[in-house]
């Protein structure tokens, strides 16, 4: 798709949803029509240029690989997080369950749409950087979120397909021609995309109306701000194994005790609770999340609406007595089979009041990430401590009382483990965490054969492909090794 025609599109797309979605959007868009020249010129419509990417991640089923919001659904069933009921026959999560994706069963899967966003992103930087008609303020703190949101769509692509094309600029005679870069060069442009928005950004959240709110506890956590980046930034470090900066980005955001803190359990996914780094807000259709309509089954059992469950591998690594297992999980009982579902966000059903927002980060990872960090640097009490306020709340035994000389490796083990369960069906972190951790050829050799008509697991299929359209429009763009 041509990329002016895209950004057109995002923009028409925000001017239809500023009505229905007031907190993030309620901003009237001007009478004429909208160029990429004049955008970023008036506070208004470059806020709600920026805010087309939230609305649209907002907007994303957690079932369909589109938007990165389809991740959770459909890493987990990459995975070994989610089972597929096959009477849905639906080909889109079946190869994905199946590991069984080639260049024309993946259609566009996450690369179209993630390259498109990019190109947003890209037009911001670029018009926001030679704008003279914006509010310092509300000029700094977008140049800030536009830099955050490329480093965001980069780590997840870097981390789906591999080696990437790294796009920085909308010169399309340019980009219809770009090769993939290596992931070290990708992660590099992640790390100093991050440090920009950190210094662009506050601890404060931008408003429709330009105006920033400052931490009380119970402000709207629904754009990226500077903790954002940080928690991203020391994310991005620990997948690049560098564990002293990893932790020291961690700390920074724990620090900030003010503005977040540990939730209780039921309280971890309810909108603006101050374990939220970033929510994203309903669009105004009623509904609270995404999340809730496609994962809470119903009592007739799933179906091509509701078509993944937890896999009997996932319920079987929760410890006796973890709360996590009786909170953030339901079950229904039927045709004979007892099938279990997340329960993390509880309300499916239209409502009048909004009470959930899909939550994209949270504090408890950057307990995990400081854990996993200092354990890697032999800081083994610290580390102990870390992981010890995750299983404290899920209501398990501290391991400083029941095993303070755990080993580095079996200490890791734990932080792994505690990982899996704790961020179960959320943005794919297993998926990601089986890679990086170099855990799961040996994992998934054991699980897709086990899955219904699954075959024999290959290490090249810990990357998604690339669809043949992509393929076919651009000559220097390769597949994916091994496709």
């Amino acid at each position: 798709m041509n990329c002016r025609i895209i950004f057109t599109l995002a923009l028409m797309f925000v001017t239809i949803t500023f009505n229905s979605c007031k907190k993030l959007v309620e901003i009237d868009g001007p009478a004429t029509s909208l160029s990429s020249k004049n955008v970023y010129n008036n506070d208004a419509t470059a806020i709600g240029a920026v805010t087309s990417l939230y609305v649209n991640l907002s907007n994303g089923s957690p079932t369909y690989p589109q938007e990165l919001t389809g991740l959770s659904a459909i890493a987990g069933l990459s995975a070994d997080e989610f089972d597929y009921y096959a009477g849905a026959q639906n080909q889109t999560l079946s190869v994905y369950y199946q590991n069984a994706l080639n260049s024309l069963n993946i259609y566009s899967g996450f690369w179209e749409t993630t390259y498109q966003r990019l190109y947003v992103v890209n037009e911001a930087l670029e018009g926001l950087g030679v704008s003279s008609g914006l509010t310092p303020a509300v000029k700094q703190h977008l140049l800030g979120e536009a830099y955050f949101m490329r480093a965001f769509y980069y780590f997840y692509l870097v981390n789906l397909y591999g080696d990437v094309p790294l796009v920085l600029n909308t010169d399309y005679t340019i980009n219809s021609l770009i090769k993939r870069s290596s992931k070290v060069l990708v992660y590099n442009q992640i790390v100093a995309d991050l440090k920009a928005a950190q210094n662009l950004l506050s601890e404060g959240y931008l408003k429709s109306d330009g105006i920033t709110t400052y931490p009380t506890g119970s402000e709207e956590r629904v754009r990226p701000n500077q903790t954002a980046a940080t928690a991203l930034l020391a994310r991005t470090y620990l997948f690049m194994k560098d564990f002293v900066n990893a932790e020291i980005q961690a700390s920074l955001v724990l620090a900030n005790t003010l503005q977040f803190q540990l939730e209780p359990l039921d309280k971890v996914f309810l909108k603006n609770n101050r374990e939220a780094i970033w929510q994203l807000q309903p669009i105004g259709n009623g509904y609270n999340t995404q999340e809730a309509r496609a994962f809470i089954i119903p009592d007739e059992g799933p179906s091509g609406f509701n078509p993944v469950y937890l896999s009997s591998e996932l319920m079987n690594d929760f410890q006796p007595g973890d709360q996590r297992r009786n909170i953030w999980i339901g079950n229904v009982h039927a045709n004979g089979t007892l099938y279990y579902y997340p329960y993390k966000y509880k309300i499916k059903a239209y409502a009048t009041s909004i009470t959930e927002y899909s939550t994209v980060m949270r504090l408890a990872e950057l307990y995990l990430i400081r854990a996993e960090s200092r354990a890697a640097q032999n800081k083994l009490g610290d580390a102990i401590s870390d992981v010890d306020k995750i299983r404290g709340r899920a209501g398990l035994g501290l391991i400083h009382d029941t095993n303070p000389m755990i080993s580095r490796n079996d200490l890791l083990s734990v932080i792994f483990k505690e990982k899996r369960i704790e961020f179960f069906t959320e943005w794919g972190h297993r998926w990601l965490d089986l890679k990086r951790t170099n855990t799961i050829d040996e994992l998934m050799s054991k699980v897709t054969p086990k899955k219904s008509n699954g075959g024999a697991w290959k290490s090249y299929q810990q990357y998604y492909p690339i669809g043949s359209y992509e393929l076919q429009s651009n000559p220097n763009l390769t597949q994916t090794p091994g496709y």
